[in-house]
């Protein structure tokens, strides 16, 4: 029942309800509920919206705000009233901790970012702050790699005046502006003499209707007819396909809640004044021999009275016509053109996040030829150098500290100085999963198992076009066609092999593998390392045409050597495309090698 739901409220609010009590008797036992469960099967959503309630019910941590020993805290609280139950490494149930609560999905969401490539939305966060950034940092954004062409990131001053975003990023309508568009929209077509028609039909109602129920009732159908139905037809015909059908309906139901609302108000107190006068009739009439007046003057009087509610009820219903149909209109008016500029605005922040994963698709290469195990988004700027990073980002790493940190900059409209908060990144998401990386970075990384089916350039995204890799299947195709046509070559110990244009590596790993596990080799060099030396030393030679690729390159054809066994090697980063235009690779080949 709870299938795709994404509201905190709502579903804690179910969760909370399947706690009511209940009893039954059964064989003439009873039976009382102890227990409830709220079983569900993406324990990512359970978890991520569990800790979303806790810390926004707290004004401190609401919206991603403090630190994460108070968001701990609100949590832990929760837990006393709703405990969480997951299954632990060894399969067991467990009542999960308030550090498991958060650590769990960050686990979850770091296993998807690597999984995609790094090409999750879930790397970023204060998106909504673009609107309030500086022309600089959307020049950045918009020159960000790997966005569809032409693919601009709009937020123009005129934009944001017409979004009536705020400095939070926040689309907020000005009572002006919904009073006046309400006007020109609903106007005399709604308001005219609307006042007068219902007190004429709560005439007609009073007259016919004798229960209190009929006549609440009656009275709800005259308001839909004369207010909800057409306020709603108007919408329509003004939003168009502005208006999705779904929120149409929610707006109509809104205004029909209010309307049932309203009116069993006033039918509620009308009937409470009326039973009153009836009873004070009848304790006055049963006090007529005591009275000085008669049956008839008795009458007479509560019956005017009767009279007075009438009009006096009459004049309620046309008095909250008058104040409050304006306002439904206005409420109206104001969730329309709401919805309507967060529309446009979600589609500027997804426009910019489109741009984000064009840089975040960097981030492997990145780690795979500069990470270790202390690389974190606050010294990921640190590790590479600036001309690598503009190659491949193609913004600088200044730029990209920007994005990151924010900076001052001076307003072009006020001439005076300002500060752009940046943090368009989410530390916690960004360093789980550049530590989920590099580990499965090093569980890959011995590429003689030949157990493992898999390698870290399933994970690493295509860049430029001179860093399409070659998917690993391909690679081991390429090498039996040069065994089949030059048998035995990897049993020979003096055979060379040349990988003239490097993109990962593969290559020159397959060779590798191949002549380690080859009988010749194994004959030649009957010790493990000494082959391995022989092998890097005087038969395989890789050329890488950029610094990204060579380091790439050689990170992963040596990332098995963990004890260092391979102390010489031909890995050397050279573009060779030259040397075959000029015809010149032997003689290059042989000043670079010393042959």
């Amino acid at each position: 029942m709870l299938s795709n739901c994404k509201s905190p409220s709502i579903y804690i609010q179910t969760a909370f309800r399947s706690q009511n009590p209940w009893q039954y008797q059964e064989n003439g036992k009873l039976h009382i509920k102890e227990n409830a469960y709220v079983f569900d099967f993406d324990p990512a959503r359970t978890l991520i919206i569990f800790e979303e309630f806790a810390n926004d019910l707290s004004r401190n941590t609401s919206s991603g705000k403090s630190d994460s020993d108070s968001r701990k805290q609100n949590v832990r609280e929760l837990l006393n009233f709703f405990p969480v139950i997951g299954e632990d490494e060894q399969g067991e149930m467990i009542e999960l901790d308030a550090e498991k609560v958060l650590s769990i999905p960050r686990k979850i969401r770091s296993l998807e970012v690597v999984r995609r490539g790094f090409m999750s939305n879930f790397l970023f966060q204060n998106i909504s702050n673009i609107f309030g950034a500086p022309q600089e940092v959307l020049d950045i954004i918009s020159s960000l790699p790997n966005a569809p062409e032409g693919d601009l990131v709009d937020v123009s001053p005129q934009t944001r005046e017409d979004l009536s975003v705020n400095e939070d990023g926040n689309v907020e309508l000005s009572n002006e502006f919904v009073i006046g568009k309400t006007q020109d929209i609903f106007g005399d077509r709604i308001y005219g003499n609307i006042s007068d028609t219902f007190e004429q039909k709560t005439e007609e109602i009073l007259s016919s209707a004798t229960s209190e129920q009929k006549q609440i009732e009656h009275l709800e159908r005259v308001f839909y007819e004369e207010i909800v139905t057409p306020v709603m037809d108007i919408t329509n015909q003004t939003y168009g396909a502005d208006l999705k059908s779904k929120e149409a309906k929610k707006l109509k139901k809104d205004l029909e809640q209010k309307v049932d609302k309203m009116i069993t108000q006033e039918i509620g107190n009308f009937s409470i004044e009326k039973n009153n006068i009836e009873n004070n009739r009848k304790e006055a009439l049963a006090k007529l021999e005591s009275s000085d007046k008669s049956e008839e003057e008795i009458n007479e009087e509560y019956n005017a009275l009767l009279e007075k509610v009438n009009q006096d009820f009459k004049q309620r219903i046309s008095e909250k016509v008058e104040e409050s149909v304006p306002k439904m209109c206005e409420e109206v008016v104001k969730t329309v053109e709401t919805q309507k500029r967060e529309h446009k605005k979600e589609t500027i922040e997804d426009a910019v996040r489109v741009h984000m994963r064009g840089f975040a698709r960097t981030i492997p290469s990145f780690l795979m030829a500069y990470g270790d195990e202390n690389t974190t988004l606050e010294n990921f700027d640190m590790i590479i150098p600036d001309d690598v990073f503009i190659e491949v980002t193609s913004i600088s790493l200044d730029e990209f500290r920007l994005l990151r940190d924010g900076g001052s900059y001076n307003d072009k409209d006020t001439g005076k100085e300002k500060r752009y908060e940046g943090n368009l990144f989410d530390p916690v998401v960004f360093n789980d999963s550049i530590k989920e990386f590099l580990t499965l970075k090093e569980n890959l990384s011995n590429y003689f198992d030949k157990n493992q089916n898999e390698d870290i350039f399933d994970y690493i995204p295509p860049q430029k076009t001179n860093q399409i890799y070659t998917p690993k299947t391909v690679v081991k195709q390429m090498v039996d066609m040069l065994q089949e046509e030059n048998p035995y070559c990897f049993d020979d110990p003096n055979k060379t092999f040349l990988d003239a244009y490097m993109k990962s590596g593969l290559y020159i790993a397959e060779i590798v593998t191949r002549l380690y596990n080859s009988d010749g080799l194994k004959q030649a060099f009957p010790n493990d390392s000494e082959r391995l030396k022989h092998i890097f030393e005087k038969q395989v030679y890789g050329l890488a045409p950029t610094e990204i690729i060579y380091q790439i390159a050689l990170h992963f054809i040596l990332g098995f050597d963990k004890e260092g066994i391979v102390v010489k090697h031909n890995i050397r980063q050279v573009d060779t495309l030259k040397f075959v235009k000029n015809g010149t690779m032997n003689s290059e080949m042989q000043k670079l090698f010393d042959l």
